[in-house]
This record gives C-alpha cells, sequence and structure tokens, in this order.
C-alpha cells in the first residue's frame, strides 16, 4: 500500500494552454523536487508491501476450492516432513475418472529428502500415502486416493457442495469473489493512435482488457479504467497543416466533412513524404502546438475530438467503457521523472542519447532520444510514476501484444531500479504486462482485407451484426419479431460472438478469426450460450414459479453434473 503522505499537490504554477482541452502545460523547474521527494517515497512503499500471498491469507474466497484444499494440503505436508521449509502445496483440478482435485507434491518432494538421515520413505507413492494419512478431516472432502508416482486424489463431498452452492444461490454469486486486500487498480487497455481508425489489432486489448476490469471490481477493487491514446507527436504537426489546408474553417469540420479518417491520415503522410514545403510547415507546426500556441492547440484538439467520437462508437457496440488519459496528459510531467530518474543516478548518456541501463538486457532503455526528444519508454515511465503516486494505484495492469513484452520487461525493470515497484513480483505495488497473440486469417496470416488492409474494427462488427440477423431471419424469426427486435437481438449475438470467441482461446497464443465458427449455435460457442440462457429463461416464464423459490432448499437431484460444472468454473479462480 503506498502511504497517504504521497499525496502531494503536483501542478503547474502558471496558467497551462491546455486546461481549455483538459491537458497541462509543461511543469516549471521548480516543482522537480517535489517528483525526487514522491519518488523517494514510494520507493519506502515498495518495500513495505505485505505479499500476495500474506494478504490472500487474510482474506479467504468462499468460492475457490482449490485455495481451500490448498491450505488443508499445507497443514499435511507440514507434518509428513516437519521442519522443510517454503513447501507451496501443488494443488490442480484432475481427469472426472481420478476425483476432483489432485496434490502432487510427492515427487518433488521425495527428491529433496531422499537419503537424508531419519526418512523412512522408499519413494514418492510412500510420500503421497503420508500426505494422504496426515491429511486433515474436512467436511468439504468425500475421499481420497493415492495413484502413480504418489498423486493425492480428492473426490469432493457432493452433500458439501450442494450447501455451499445453496448458501450462494441466496446470500448472492458476490459472496464468491475473490478478495484482494487492493483498493484501487488501473488496467491499461485498447488504446488506439490518434486520426486511426481502430482495426482488428485493437480488438484483443479491447475484450481482454475490459474482462479484466470488471474481474477486479467484481472483486470490489476500484478499477481506473485507461485509455492510453496516441494523441501526441510529431505526426500531429503534418496532419494540423493538411487540416488547414482542405477545410480553412477547420473549427467547423466534424467527421463527416473529413469522410475517411484513416485516408485523411494517409493523404497528409504522402504529403508529407514527397512534398518539402509541406513538411517544413508541418515540423514548424509541432513546435507551436508544443509551445501552446492557441490555433494549433485548437485544431489539434479537432482532430482528437473526431477520432474520440468515432473510438466511443465502437467501444459502446462492445459495451466497453473506458477514461482517456493519453499520451499529451503525461508530457507535461516528462521533464520532472528524467530529472528526478537522473539525481537518483539512473540515467546515463549514451551515444548522444540519455538511457537507463537495466541488468540483463544487452540494450539500454531510451528515455530521452539523441535529438532531444522523448519516446515510448518516456511516456510510459512517467505514467507508470503518476499512476503510482498521484492516482495511488496498488496493480497496474498493461493489456498489449506479446510482442511488446521486452518493452515492459525493461520499464518494470527500470522502476524496480528507481525503488517504485518492490523487488519481488509478489509484492504489492505491482506492474503486470498481459499479452496476448495475434488474430489470423483463414491463411494463417495477420487478419487483412482482400486488398491487404488491416481490417476495421467497425467493419468486422458490421459483418458479426449482418450475419447474426441473416441466421435469425433463416430461423423464421423476422415473423416473430420486430424489426427492432431483430435489430437488437443481431447486435447482441453478432457482437457477443466477437468477444466471446477471443476470451474462449487461449490468450497468449495467436487464433483464427472464422465467423462461421463463432456464429455457429452448437458448441463452445457465444450462440449456443445464448440460445441455452433464452431457453432457460423462457422454461421459468412458462413455469409460472417465483423465482424466490428456487432460493427454498433443493433437491440432490443431477447434482453430480452441477457439482462438475461448478468445479470447472472455480478451479482456476484466480487473477
Amino acid at each position: 500500500m503506498i502511504p497517504s503522505c504521497l499525496n502531494l499537490q503536483l501542478t503547474p504554477l502558471f496558467p497551462s494552454p491546455f486546461l481549455s482541452v483538459n491537458r497541462l502545460s509543461l511543469l516549471p523547474s521548480s516543482t522537480f523536487p517535489a517528483f525526487a521527494a514522491k519518488s523517494r517515497r514510494l520507493a519506502f512503499a515498495a518495500t513495505k508491501a505485505p505479499s500476495i500471498s500474506t494478504m490472500a491469507a487474510e482474506q479467504e474466497n468462499a468460492g475457490n476450492l482449490k485455495r481451500k484444499l490448498a491450505k488443508l494440503f499445507q497443514l499435511s505436508l507440514e507434518a509428513t516432513v516437519p521442519g522443510e521449509p517454503d513447501i507451496e502445496p501443488l494443488v490442480a483440478a484432475c481427469t472426472a475418472k481420478f476425483g476432483d482435485y489432485q496434490c502432487n507434491n510427492a515427487m518433488g518432494l521425495w527428491s529433496k529428502i531422499k537419503g537424508r538421515p531419519g526418512i523412512e520413505f522408499r519413494g514418492p507413492p510412500a510420500v503421497g500415502q503420508a500426505i494422504m494419512k496426515n491429511l486433515p478431516q474436512s467436511e468439504m472432502i468425500e475421499s481420497c486416493s493415492v495413484a502413480g508416482p504418489g498423486f493425492v486424489n480428492v473426490v469432493l463431498s457432493k452433500n458439501w457442495m450442494a450447501q455451499n452452492i445453496q448458501k450462494m444461490l441466496v446470500d448472492g454469486i458476490e459472496t464468491w469473489a475473490p478478495k484482494l486486500s487492493i483498493k484501487r487498480a488501473v488496467v491499461d487497455f485498447s488504446s488506439p493512435n490518434i486520426a486511426k481508425e481502430m482495426h482488428v489489432g485493437h480488438l484483443r486489448s479491447t475484450i481482454i482488457g475490459d474482462t479484466l476490469a470488471s474481474m477486479l471490481e467484481f472483486s470490489n477493487v476500484e478499477v481506473l479504467r485507461r485509455n492510453h491514446v496516441g494523441d501526441w507527436g510529431t505526426q500531429f504537426g503534418m496532419l494540423i497543416e493538411f487540416l488547414f489546408e482542405k477545410f480553412p474553417n477547420f473549427e467547423d469540420v466534424n467527421e463527416t466533412a473529413i469522410g475517411d479518417l484513416q485516408a485523411f491520415y494517409k493523404e497528409s503522410k504522402q504529403r508529407f513524404d514527397v512534398d518539402a514545403e509541406f513538411k517544413d510547415r508541418a515540423q514548424k507546426a509541432v513546435v507551436r502546438l508544443q509551445s501552446g500556441e492557441q490555433l494549433y492547440r485548437k485544431a489539434w484538439a479537432q482532430i482528437c475530438e473526431i477520432s474520440r467520437r468515432e473510438f466511443d462508437q465502437v467501444y459502446q457496440r462492445l459495451g466497453v467503457h473506458l477514461e482517456e488519459k493519453g499520451e499529451s496528459f503525461y508530457n507535461p510531467y516528462i521533464p520532472g521523472v528524467i530529472e528526478a530518474l537522473t539525481n537518483q543516478g539512473l540515467v546515463e548518456e549514451s551515444k548522444g542519447a540519455r538511457v537507463i541501463f537495466i541488468e540483463g538486457i544487452n540494450i539500454p532503455l531510451i528515455v530521452v532520444k539523441s535529438d532531444g526528444g522523448y519516446n515510448y519508454a518516456s511516456t510510459d515511465m512517467t505514467a507508470l510514476w503518476y499512476r503510482l503516486t498521484e492516482e495511488k494505484a496498488e496493480w497496474i495492469i498493461y493489456v498489449t501484444d506479446v510482442g511488446q513484452q521486452q518493452h515492459f520487461d525493461m520499464f518494470f525493470k527500470a522502476a524496480k531500479r528507481a525503488g517504485w515497484l518492490p523487488a519481488d513480483d509478489r509484492q504489492y505495488p505491482k506492474a503486470s504486462h498481459v499479452g496476448f497473440g495475434l488474430v489470423l486469417g483463414e491463411d494463417g496470416k495477420r487478419f487483412r482485407t482482400r486488398s491487404t488492409e488491416v481490417v476495421r474494427l467497425a467493419d468486422l462488427l458490421d459483418e458479426a451484426k449482418t450475419r447474426s440477423k441473416a441466421a435469425l431471419i433463416e430461423r423464421g424469426k423476422a415473423a416473430e419479431w420486430t424489426e427492432e427486435e431483430l435489430e437488437q437481438t443481431a447486435e447482441a449475438v453478432g457482437y457477443g460472438a466477437v468477444k466471446y470467441a477471443d476470451l474462449k482461446n487461449n490468450r497468449l497464443t495467436n487464433y483464427t478469426f472464422d465467423f462461421d465458427q463463432m456464429l455457429n449455435d452448437k458448441g463452445n460457442t457465444a450462440v449456443y450460450l445464448l440460445y441455452a440462457h433464452a431457453r432457460i429463461c423462457s422454461i421459468i416464464r412458462k413455469s409460472g414459479k417465483d423465482m424466490g423459490e428456487l432460493k427454498k432448499p433443493m433437491i440432490n437431484a443431477h447434482l453430480e453434473s452441477v457439482t462438475r460444472l461448478i468445479l470447472e468454473a472455480t478451479c482456476c479462480n484466480h487473477f
């Protein structure tokens, strides 16, 4: 936990030219000591944070069967090999023919203790038998057995499961939410670039990030959903000059007038590459923008707003909520952060640039380029500093593709060198990179249109809705529903199919985007689940029964299949 003494005011000492568009100006050098003071306090906080395992022990999660069993096996292991330090119970769900869960410590434990004086075990199976024998009595366990090289298989009590499921139905599913001893987290996801349309590459970050944020919120953690948009940089010079050229009265321009925002960006880039006079004006425009000249600020804000409205349309269709805090927000803080890191002795000169060397990595982290400009690392280090000190976040999660893993490894390690984060990744405050694989087409390559263009996310959602609507019409729903009902259902099914298809796949691997599979009403698809839910609702509606009756004591009929479903849902109930 970051101490409250870090809550210092850090604002510009003079009026900011960006306040009108919710942006800050450059901070004066007189504020730099505040950065250093906060960094020192942050380093102190990082050494005092409790470990995750400690916090997990403080607040038990009623629905986490794996953790409950791990506690029992921890006691058993301590009794089996007294004095053996740091034995972590290896508990995992197992295949149904062996039981519900399995403890896999016997083989590893045997390799550590064999040959020691006083050890009477003759192999892993004997260690497994001892672990089973020393397992404390518990009403949640129906039976145990040892198989193979000491695997301890556990069958859970159906009566105990029934009682706990019944209690959950009465008290609410919220009672099974994982309990974390952190109050606030930042989830940084989606993060498209201004003046470029969202494409299929943003799909996974948006969906996975939104899901992680929802999981944390379900666990009563305050989540700051951050959209770290690319709204600052040299490209805005050419965009602003091109806007002036095409629309002299640019303040009246909207997305309808500009039309295709992606085409607008490409046209401006083409002019920049071939027209020396335009390039010179564009470079001067960047200087004027960064110096706070009002005309250029207004043009920049106009471009950002047009992009923002297009992004919001996609987010609304996906049911995703974010709060924008783009690169421009952190830009005024960068000089102070770099100054504080330099004063700590972390920043060094190398080939004209200012860098931080990271142990174990051959290339340094460049925080100031040789031309004096800033880059992604400058912004990301500053954003991390801001989130830890100003926003008091205890867990910052970044959701990007796996190709950026090294970048995050480097700046996380730099933050540890600065004392912002603890050296032990099991302690808070912490920063995590949640990587994901690519979305591929049927040819096994990056998902693109036939003209090799990146697939726009809006077009992809349009196609999902169109196909979903066609399937509904084929089922005869057009005759049963109004056009509005048909449209709403097509959107729910189509968009839901896209989201579910992403989440059901292994996060770290690539997956093939296949509309036919996504919209299949059989198998592990959103369509199948939605139809199952609709049928359940129909049965309840036609029964005429009060839903409150379901909260009364139930008969244990079909409990075996229900138990298996609960086990599958809870065996991996952790972040």
